[in-house]
């Protein structure tokens, strides 16, 4: 049946509960709390497998561009957008402001501007997950009719992701959307892309966009953003994890129950979580291939933007909120420890 509503939930968002229960049962697990500082040679790595691979296609022909983009580009964007993410948590270095000029560094073969943005909007994705007026995950209402259930709208829809996220923005009015962090981030990749243009021209520049486009929409990959929160079997599970083989070149990734629930501990030791409490995690739901996924959202009409949980109730957490809960009741634990004399 054509969906024409989100699913709506009177309970807490499951993250911080689920996290508080394996603690409790599971206290080594605090031990995996930290920060993943060489991460920054993957970084590296990745920035210069893109530029090195857009020099060599600069003077080649359009079809080598475009299938380059879509077997290479895209899984090393992927990578880098991941790595973006640990940024945004900052899981690489001790400072806030080294983590966001990896971050920035990160983004830059991927052209548009978005690692300081997607640093503001994801924290409250995870603070608030499910409340529509505050998590950009969540698709506008006229984005969710529009889109329906047919194989070409959300084909459209995956093409063009990038730009219905950025018509989400507006919905999101308790957030400020712009800092001189951002305009840092704007200045950097002008300043990149003008050089890409400069010594390397057309194709290459080409070759970049579509990496970033094929990264993040019709393509596979794209179906991680199907697989992270979109109701896909018939029981209102809010957030589903990947278990197969892309995540060794996505880092991880797909261990998104394991990162919410423990949002401070790098992506190298997610794959830990689930091994030291398997009881919280093998009684959910999860998918095994983004590409069984990508095919089976654009073809199964019973699936549409629609198959998300929203919540009115936004809760007791302060607009303020860093998204560490696994930090938090660590230091609530040791506090409440009574000193040995």
């Amino acid at each position: 049946m054509k969906k024409t509503d989100f699913v709506y939930s009177s309970e807490s968002e499951p993250h911080r509960i689920r996290t508080k229960k394996i603690l409790k049962k599971f206290p080594e697990l605090r031990k995996l709390i930290g920060k993943n500082p060489n991460t920054i040679f993957a970084i590296i790595g990745l920035v210069a497998f893109q530029v090195i691979l857009a020099w060599f296609l600069r003077d080649q022909s359009w079809w080598l561009v475009v299938g380059a983009a879509y077997f290479l580009g895209a899984f090393a964007d992927h990578a880098l957008f991941v790595m973006i993410h640990e940024c945004t948590h900052q899981l690489l270095f001790k400072n806030r402001n080294a983590n966001r000029w990896a971050s920035m560094f990160a983004n830059l073969p991927q052209i548009l501007p978005s690692a300081i943005s997607f640093e503001k909007y994801h924290i409250k994705h995870h603070s608030f997950q499910g409340v529509h007026e505050l998590d950009a995950d969540l698709p506008n209402r006229w984005e969710a009719k529009l889109i329906s259930n047919s194989f070409f709208g959300k084909a459209i829809w995956l093409l063009f992701f990038p730009i219905f996220q950025l018509f989400r923005l507006s919905r999101l009015r308790e957030i400020h959307p712009f800092d001189g962090w951002i305009l840092t981030n704007w200045l950097l990749q002008a300043a990149f892309t003008t050089a890409i243009v400069y010594f390397m021209g057309a194709h290459s520049l080409v070759f970049l966009l579509l990496s970033f486009s094929f990264s993040v929409g019709l393509h596979p990959l794209g179906a991680r953003w199907i697989q992270e929160h979109y109701l896909t079997h018939s029981v209102e599970q809010e957030t589903y994890s990947y278990y197969g083989p892309l995540n060794t070149v996505a880092f991880n990734v797909g261990f998104h129950n394991e990162h919410h629930d423990f949002p401070s501990i790098p992506w190298n030791k997610l794959p830990e979580i689930k091994k030291a409490a398997p009881e919280f995690y093998d009684t959910l739901y999860y998918h095994t291939s983004w590409t069984k996924l990508f095919f089976q959202f654009l073809f199964d009409r019973e699936i549409s933007l629609f198959n998300r949980i929203l919540r009115r109730d936004r809760g007791k957490v302060a607009i303020t909120d860093t998204s560490k809960p696994d930090i938090e009741m660590t230091q609530n634990v040791k506090t409440d420890t009574p000193a040995v004399a």
